[in-house]
């Protein structure tokens, strides 16, 4: 078994992944700064043994040595990431940087946790690896996606000149239980204003397409990766749920299942929002098996349900 570090442990993402590893018999160290992440989604993985707590900036430098290291730590939703630009853009980059300088002198395995957002608004559908994207480099979520593109220019070169076995995770929407209330991300905006009675707001009508992957499989999909065969990895790898929705769709589904009497608004549209997203997983598909299994019917309903409990608690 493995001793891992996972970055940006204690966020949503992070914290099902520590969980994966832990049942999974590896020794776990969680590194987060809190600024997004919670303790309260790190209750399953604070009760095993094998697993522990470092509570740090990325940008000061990854402590200790271990076989692997999946580098989460990012704000990594539109509001969390713009409620301060320029420190998002550091720690993509720089707080990158710091996990590459470890790897390189302890030899370990890194996974970066990149981003469909290096895409921007794509003009190929669906988006493949090959695709070099379209973004504006000037635009308010310039700092999320070029933190992460330059993260992955930071991944090839510690590969070219140091020799570091790194992989790249270019991670589609993901969803699921643990998603902040507040974290600005469709999927949690429209359950809780469901289950709250408000009406949905759809940004620009909600004509926008988007595809959602369950978080159990996406976690599925970053183990597999992190332990493919090395000469395998040179190229960063999608994963995501093949399978588009409009944004309206997914509303009224979220309405539907949910049981509530929502209407839904129309808002302005948000900047820079792109049109279409939707990956192509065949390279996962060929070197991972990776084939999600959670359709969104039954994802959401594992989702709702997942907010209808926070929901009651908090009365």
């Amino acid at each position: 078994m493995a001793s891992v570090l996972v970055t940006g442990g204690a966020g949503f993402l992070g914290s099902h992944l520590c969980d994966l590893l832990l049942a999974q018999g590896h020794s776990v160290t969680c590194l987060d700064d809190f600024s997004t992440g919670s303790l309260a989604n790190l209750a399953h993985a604070s009760a095993q043994p094998g697993f522990g707590l470092l509570k740090a900036d990325v940008l000061d430098g990854v402590p200790g040595r271990f076989d692997r290291i999946f580098h989460l730590a990012c704000p990594a939703s539109p509001v969390a990431y713009r409620r301060d630009p320029i420190r998002t853009l550091q720690v993509a980059a720089l707080g990158t940087l710091r996990v590459l300088q470890n790897a390189r002198d302890t030899g370990a395995r890194v996974l970066l946790a990149s981003t469909s957002e290096i895409y921007g608004d794509p003009l190929v559908h669906p988006q493949a690896e090959s695709y070099r994207g379209n973004v504006d480099t000037q635009g308010v979520r310039a700092c999320y996606d070029e933190g992460k593109r330059a993260a992955e220019t930071l991944a090839a070169d510690f590969r070219r000149m140091h020799g570091v076995d790194v992989r790249i995770a270019r991670i589609f929407n993901t969803y699921g239980p643990r998603m902040a209330p507040d974290d600005g991300r469709v999927v949690s905006n429209f359950i809780v204003a469901a289950l709250a009675g408000r009406p949905l707001q759809l940004a620009g009508g909600g004509h926008q397409s988007r595809s959602f992957c369950y978080v159990s499989d996406l976690v599925q999909g970053l183990r597999a990766l992190m332990e493919c065969a090395p000469g395998e990895t040179a190229q960063p790898v999608n994963l995501g749920m093949p399978q588009e929705i409009t944004i309206r769709e997914l509303a009224e589904m979220v309405i539907r299942k949910t049981g509530s009497k929502s209407g839904l608004d129309q808002s302005a549209p948000e900047p820079d929002d792109p049109s279409r997203r939707c990956p192509d997983i065949s390279r996962a598909a060929r070197l991972l098996g990776f084939q999600p299994t959670v359709g969104l019917d039954e994802g959401l309903s594992l989702t709702i349900d997942w907010f209808s409990g926070l929901s009651a608690n908090s009365r």
